[in-house]
């Protein structure tokens, strides 16, 4: 699938892979991409990741939201931001959620979906080259 931008095309995953660059520019935690197209009919991809306080998660939704509207693109909808215990946004082919560490443990959306094949970073498939 192909996205059109104000910056031109883009793939689903080359999107998916934006949110994780701009979500480690806020130092977030543990950030784990998955690709759940064949399992679910909502999405293609989850970015689950986590702050070490509900102000760095917030933090790290609000400059995601800034980010991705500069790169061409609008949420269909944020939720969670005001609390900062569990931010959702909700980009279409992508959901990114961001969550105060201690919530992230208790809902393990990384368990739930185990069976999603976890997608590496292009800083992480760099340094194994």
């Amino acid at each position: 699938m192909r996205i059109t931008t104000c910056t031109g095309p883009m793939k689903t995953l080359e999107k998916a892979r934006l949110c994780l660059e701009i979500i480690q520019e806020r130092k977030a935690v543990d950030p784990i991409l998955m690709e759940v197209g064949r399992l679910t009919s909502f999405t293609d991809y989850f970015l689950v990741a986590s702050g070490a306080s509900s102000r760095q998660v917030q933090a790290i939704s609000q400059h995601m939201a800034r980010r991705m509207r500069e790169e061409g693109f609008k949420p269909f909808g944020i939720e969670g931001e005001q609390e900062g215990h569990w931010v959702l946004m909700d980009y279409g082919d992508v959901v990114v959620h961001i969550f105060y560490q201690p919530v992230r443990e208790f809902y393990d959306l990384e368990g739930l979906w185990t069976e999603a094949p976890r997608v590496e970073s292009d800083e992480n498939k760099n340094k194994e080259n």
